[in-house]
């Protein structure tokens, strides 16, 4: 870290945007790039800061009434040719800009602000920067927290500042994988009629899946929109040979108000005709939801400071992990979403200020 310059928390969000992207923080490398927030942070002199691992979390403790949780993960996915960043007219290009050290900027700036004696915020304020989101669930920082620092995440109102295009998108999606194996017999193909073919079989789930019929459900005023696809097929053993064996691995993503068991038993009972033909089916990954919450008068509150509707999350978030305890959380933040993890990833420049300034004026008060 010596050789790396520290992070001025006093520049403007796109030099601090510039010196995040600057750093490489490939999931499971974020070591670096975590010394340098954690060392910033503890520089403010007005946050108690705690580091798990490669995880930085820092709060206030003023005694105020609520609390605000602000949430980013620090790593990205494999760099594409694109760090370090580059600056092109109105837009910052480089691995990260959108997904999300743009938005991890605006925390830093936020806690520049706020972070300092003296500060005087009407919420009380935790910062949570965490590790290894691009990658498998077991590894996440943000489950770590949970498991060895659970109190840590309690709060009010969450805001993850995931690239969000600057709307606020309430709760999110659940999602679960599934694979179905169907059975066959071998044989050769000369003499096909002496096996089954698995892959033929296969075609009643594809079926299925074509003719499936997404349900919509609106949830404090968010419209959900479900669906289930296939996403791999594998199947077939030689090009003379009948296949005894077809995979079709399906993800649903469902909504909010569905759990992760009312999820599974509804594509079951999707696919109820070919589990009783002979398929298997078997859940490989579930991870529920989060309703939007935006009852709460933290949300309501917090809606009315950036002054703009909520939205549906499309996609799954950690907020789920924040919903887990009961806590309303929304996604907030800088970036196209639909830029992430391409080799172009950009951020607008004039999309940065903006996100900053609707925190600043929820947590000054002003937004009032």
């Amino acid at each position: 870290m010596s050789d790396l310059p520290q992070l001025d928390l006093s520049a403007d969000v796109l030099t601090l945007t510039r010196a995040l992207v600057d750093v490489p923080s490939v999931s499971g490398t974020e070591e670096d790039l975590a010394d340098l927030v954690e060392t910033a942070l503890r520089a403010l002199g007005g946050l108690e800061v705690e580091r798990i691992g490669n995880a930085v979390l820092a709060r206030t403790e003023l005694g105020l009434p609520t609390r605000l949780v602000l949430a980013g993960h620090l790593d990205t996915v494999p760099i594409a040719d694109n760090v370090p960043s580059r600056l092109e007219g109105d837009r910052l290009y480089g691995c990260g800009t959108t997904d999300m050290k743009a938005g991890d900027a605006v925390m830093l700036r936020l806690a520049g602000r706020f972070g300092v004696p003296g500060a005087t915020p009407v919420h009380d304020l935790t910062f949570v920067f965490y590790d290894n989101e691009e990658v498998d669930s077991a590894l996440n920082g943000l489950g770590r927290v949970a498991r060895e620092r659970r109190s840590w995440l309690y709060g009010d109102l969450a805001v993850l500042l995931e690239p969000t295009d600057g709307e606020i998108e309430a709760g999110c999606q659940g999602t679960m994988r599934a694979v179905i194996d169907v059975p066959g017999r071998r044989a050769h193909s000369a003499r096909s009629w002496l096996g089954t073919n698995a892959i033929h079989g296969a075609a009643a789930i594809l079926a299925t899946l074509d003719a499936y019929e997404a349900r919509e459900v609106e949830i404090d005023g968010c419209l959900y929109r479900e669906g289930l696809n296939a996403v791999r097929i594998e199947g077939g053993v030689a090009g003379n040979v009948i296949p005894d064996a077809c995979r079709v691995e399906v993800n649903f993503r469902y909504a909010p108000d569905r759990d992760e068991d009312a999820a599974e038993a509804h594509v079951r009972e999707v696919f109820a005709e070919a589990i009783a033909a002979g398929a298997t089916l078997t859940v490989v990954d579930n991870a529920g939801g989060a309703l939007p919450g935006l009852a709460e008068p933290a949300a309501a509150e917090f809606v009315a400071a950036v002054g703009r509707p909520a939205r549906a999350k499309l996609g799954w978030t950690d907020v789920a992990r924040f919903a887990a305890f009961g806590i309303p959380a929304v996604n907030y933040g800088p970036g196209d979403p639909q830029l992430a993890h391409t080799r172009e990833e950009h951020v607008l420049v004039d999309r940065l200020q903006p996100a900053e300034d609707a925190l600043t004026a929820y947590l000054d008060g002003s937004s009032r």
